[in-house]
Formats: structure tokens, sequence, C-alpha cells
């Protein structure tokens, strides 16, 4: 058995694989960059190995520095997490020549499942059915349009070596192939290092199903079920599941059979993931169910695999790459209740799901769900990173066991400052369609606007946030609550023959809300207050939470938060740098016309003009980085 182990990533799954060695009496390494100095993974491993400044190109992606770091504290193995180089075929295979074991499939089998159009080849001498499309080595624009015109839209652009959601683009008609086939290479080279791509055939409705495999070095291949990973945004999987609802008996045999084939056909060891589409416009079948590709590591959402089987997938890992046989046969593995993951992301579903940075203040999880986490209150979430806080995993007897049990781990996890999306998630979860099964891909595309509006807060809320702010502090609160006061402080507001009466100014991030009045009993005695929005200068502030939104009151308006796209100013949301700009100052635009495109949290996000007008101002070049309120673009209307 590995007895000392290097985790070459962070945050939520470094902590998870420390989590499993620890139980296991293996002695854990961590790397980490100067943005993750001080990071939970960093703290909870036995020994730490500094890698170089923030950006993970020069710390988490440079293999030399891991293994260096491997050999100066005398680790035995890697372990590479997912993302960063846990699918990189030569990082393995240095690892493996370092004389270092590899916590990973061979790198043969990451060669031949790393470029899509490759595997998809592949797939198809193994008998494993795909979807129709073109794998071509012409990568010229002009051949590309011509496939896609030919496999008929809507058709997907895919990066050939991609992952993670990043370097997808669907397009619905001819005339915006070029745009799409445009931006896809771009974030595809950015992302990957390679412009590639390959264009599938578009279901229109389809179900993600995966299949969890396992294979070890003798011989060995089982499935440990699916996973349905339907509810995507963006081609990035926002609420798991497993098992798939919908899924018959048959069908599930026919897709893990076919996983396990896929697995075969490349000697695959250790932990992979079998990506199917099905066309579920007819429910689940098995000729409906075609291969898109394979994850060569650990998935995200392996904690739902886990939950219904009873498995620990990190400790198969390890045990595996230890030579040990798989821990159980395939007919030892069986599925018990349902279980559900949500992805907890700091952003703000309201504002197009803008990456949200900044100090964690307040955090809070509930105790009856399974947390998957890389920080703790008072860490900080950066830029340089996947904008991920944490996983909420829960488990029931019954699909609607577990997805009630979700709804109320979304509603009661609580973070401030920080912005989340776990109200977004709550409102994802208790919707009735999701509720009934019946879900595709599309799914958050089509109800985005119910999914996505602001939330507001309850009457009652409000009504406890008017009480704190009535008084200059808690103390203040219970002393009034819980004690004789004399007159005037008793009395606040008193008029003869009026009941007492107090106004508060109530701003809610800044922008005032509308008045409302209420009773409140002090001392038996009736008092109306009355929230409004007039002018104060007591800058007393107050956070609530309610069903998973932060709701940050104060008594005074925020000038800080005013005058920004409804002026004109296209500001930068966050820390980010500069991939594209589409327009020249003088330039004419339209509303909703795309004006710049960001790149951060490594995901691109496009700023558009507010309305149409001129371009009157433009700061922002390509390459260049920018700090969040940089004003990029200056709009002024059209006379």
């Amino acid at each position: 058995m590995i007895q000392s182990l290097l985790i070459a990533n962070r945050g939520e799954i470094a902590c998870r694989i420390i989590r499993t060695a620890r139980a296991m009496g293996i002695r854990t390494v961590a790397v980490f960059s100067d943005a993750d100095a001080h990071a939970l993974h960093v703290r909870q491993a036995d020994e730490a190995v500094h890698i170089g400044p923030s950006p993970a190109r020069e710390s988490y992606l440079v293999g030399d520095k891991i293994i260096a770091a491997a050999k100066q504290t005398g680790a035995e193995a890697i372990h590479p997490g997912y993302g960063f180089l846990s699918e990189n075929a030569d990082f393995a295979q240095a690892v493996l020549d370092a004389g270092l074991i590899w916590v990973g499939p061979r790198p043969y089998s990451i060669r031949a499942m790393g470029l899509k159009d490759a595997a998809k080849a592949r797939m198809i001498a193994a008998g494993v059915p795909v979807t129709p499309g073109y794998l071509g080595e012409d990568q010229s624009p002009a051949r590309l349009q011509a496939e896609a015109d030919a496999i008929g839209y809507p058709v997907l652009i895919k990066a050939v070596a991609g992952g993670g959601g990043k370097g997808m683009r669907r397009v619905d008609a001819a005339a915006d192939f070029q745009d799409a086939l445009a931006s896809c290479q771009r974030e595809a080279a950015s992302s990957f290092g390679d412009d590639r791509v390959l264009i599938e055939k578009y279901i229109l409705s389809p179900r993600h199903i995966e299949v969890q495999v396992f294979g070890d070095t003798h011989g060995q291949v089982v499935h440990l079920f699916e996973r349905d990973c339907s509810l995507q945004r963006r081609h990035q999987k926002v609420i798991e599941e497993a098992p798939a609802p919908g899924m018959d008996d048959a069908t599930r045999e026919a897709i893990c059979a076919a996983a396990v084939r896929a697995a075969k056909a490349v000697d695959y060891v250790g932990a992979g993931t079998i990506e199917f589409i099905a066309d579920a416009s007819e429910g689940l079948r098995a000729d409906r169910i075609w291969f898109m590709e394979m994850n060569t590591r650990l998935q995200v959402e392996h904690p739902v695999t886990e939950e219904i089987t009873g498995q620990d997938l990190v400790e198969w890992q390890l045990r595996v790459a230890s030579g040990e046989p798989l821990p159980r046969s395939q007919d030892e593995l069986a599925i018990d209740g349902w279980a559900m993951e949500a992805r907890l992301y700091a952003e703000d579903p309201a504002k197009g799901f803008l990456p949200s940075t900044g100090t964690l203040d307040y955090l809070y999880f509930p105790h009856d769900a399974r947390i998957e986490t890389g920080v703790e209150e008072g860490d900080a979430i950066s830029p340089f990173y996947d904008p991920m806080i944490a996983k909420l995993v829960v488990h029931g007897a019954n699909r609607d066991d577990a997805r009630t049990a979700l709804v109320e781990a979304c509603g009661a996890t609580c973070c401030a400052p920080v912005r989340t999306n776990a109200w977004f998630l709550r409102r994802l979860a208790e919707h009735p369609v999701f509720a009934s099964g019946d879900v595709s891909t599309g799914f958050i595309g089509a109800f985005a606007d119910d999914l996505t509006t602001a939330p507001e807060p309850s009457p009652l809320l409000l009504q406890e946030t008017a009480e704190h702010l009535i008084f200059d502090n808690w103390d203040e609160r219970a002393q009034w609550e819980h004690r004789t006061l004399d007159f005037k402080r008793g009395l606040t507001g008193f008029r003869l023959n009026r009941p007492p009466e107090t106004r508060v100014s109530l701003y809610l991030d800044g922008k005032p809300m509308p008045a409302f009045s209420y009773d409140l009993t002090l001392y038996d005695s009736a008092a109306t207050f009355e929230v409004s929005t007039g002018v104060s200068h007591n800058q007393r502030e107050a956070t609530y939470f309610e069903g998973g939104a932060a709701f940050t009151f104060t008594r005074f308006a925020d000038v800080s938060r005013a005058g920004t796209a409804g002026d004109g100013a296209i500001l930068a949301p966050m820390p980010g740098r500069v991939t594209a700009v589409e327009i020249a100052a003088g330039n004419a635009v339209t509303k909703g016309q795309r004006l710049v495109t960001l790149e951060a949290m490594k995901m691109e996000h496009g700023l558009t003009a507010p309305f149409d007008g001129i371009v009157a101002q433009l700061n922002a070049e390509p390459g260049a980085q920018v700090t969040e309120g940089t004003l990029l673009v200056r709009i002024e209307k059209s006379e």
C-alpha cells in the first residue's frame, strides 16, 4: 500500500483526497500557489510545498514543479484529482518516468480517450454507438461549415481536447456558425492549447447519462451504475443524481455493459467515466443512447455514486494504484436509495452568473448534508480558479426524499458577502418539472426567467430587519424587550392619542425598499413601525439569509453602486483578461450587442451594450488584464 501521497490539486478535491488518505494511514503532501498559501487543503495536509505564482499555468499546471515537490518530500505517489493535469498523458508518463506511482489510468489510455475524435473512432470499432458528426482532420472554417450544413442544424461544436464544458458551442443556424466557431476555437486554445474541433448533431431532447467504471491491473473492469447529469448551464453540470430517473433495468444493463466495453477497449485502470447522450423524447431507451466521451479521471460528481453504493472511490483509486485488485466484484455492487449533489458556486445568477470574489466573512452549511468543500469561514475566493465553494450531497430512500433533502440543504446554506447560487439551486430542486424527473440539458435555459430572477425578502424578513435597524445594537434591543426603560426611551416616536411610530429608511444592497408598516408589541403596547425610502445617514448594516439568498440591508444609500451600465459605463464586473474587443471608438451599437469579452475564473463573459448608442470611449484591448470596476467602454445614447 502507498505510504505517502502528493496531491497535485487544490480546493475541495484536495481536501476530499486527504480525508480518505488519512483514514487509510497514508501521509499527505499538498502543493500550493501564492493565492493558496493559507488554503484549507494546505492546512489539512501533513506537509505542503509552494509551487509558484497564483495563475494555474505558473503553478498547478507545471508538471516539473509538482514532480520536484514529490521528490523533495519523499512522496511515493501523485494523485491528480480532477482538472489541471489529471488527464494529461505526458504528465502521467513523466510521473512514472520519475519512479513515482501515478494514481490514475495508464498514459496510453488517457491518450486513447483524450481526443474526442480519436475516442469516437475507437468506440465505433468496439461496437459502442456514437452520435452522428464530423471527426475529420480538415479544420478549415469552410470544411467545418460544410459538414455542419450536411449534418443539419442544430449542431454542437466541441473542442477535440475539451472538457468541463469549455470549448463547446451550440449553433442553431448556418449564419451563426462562423462566429460560434471562432469563439469556440479561441476558448479551446486558451484552455487546452489546442483549437481543433469536431462537429456533432445536437439532440433536441437530450439527457446526459454517465456510467462510473473502474479497472485494475489484473484485467478486471466493473461499473458502479449510472448518474444523471442533465441539469447543466453552459455545458457545465449543476445538479447530479444517481441513479438516473426513468432508467429501467434493461436500459441500465445495456448502457452499463457498453461502458465496460468502452473501458476494456483501452485497457483501462483506475476510476473513469463513460459519458453518453440520450435522446429522451420517448423516454430512456437503449437504442437512443450514444457515446460522447470518456473522462479518464475521478469526476466532480463521484460522491453520488459513493452514496448509492456505499463505496469510497478514492480508496479504490489508492488500492488499485498500489497494485491491489478491485475491492468488489460486479455481483457485489448494488444500488441503495437515491443521491443528489448540487454545486455551490461563488456567482450571482441574477446578474448573468457573474463570478463573485472576496472573503467568506460568513459561511454556514447544514449539518444534515454531506459537504465537500475546500474553504472555511474567513477564507477567500480568488479570481484565479474555478469559483466552486462546495458540493452539497444528500441521500434518501427514494428520489423524492433525496430531492426534498436537497431543497432543504440549499435553502439552509448561508454565505456572505460573497454571492452564491444557493437560492438558484433551491429553485431548481423544488421546480415541479425537475420533481417529475422529466428534465433535459435544456431545462435551465427553458425556465431561465423563473429560475434566475433575483429573490426578494419576505415580509417577515423585512420586519426582522426593521426591528434590528431601529436599535443602535442588539444589546439595546434585548434591553428593550427584557427590562423596564424610562418613558422617553420606552416609547420611541410617542405622540398623544396615537400609537408610537418610528420611520426607518431601509435599503437593500444600496437600493431603496418600498415603504410598508407593521405592528410590533413592546411591553404590551402596540407600536407601529413604518419602513420607508427616506434619507438616512446612520450607516448600519445587517445581512439576513432566507431560502439560500443573502440580503444585505442598510439605513443609507450606497452611492458606490450607482452609475454603471444604466449611464452607459461598461465596467469590468470582476478581475480578468480581455480576450476580444468587437467594437471601435465611434462605432454605432445596438442594445444587447456584444462589446467586449472578458475571461475570468476559466470562463468567458460577454459584456453588452445597455442601449442603442455610440462608442464614446474605449479603454479595452485584447490581452489586457483588468481589475474589477475598470471602465472598459462608455456608450452615449444616440441623438
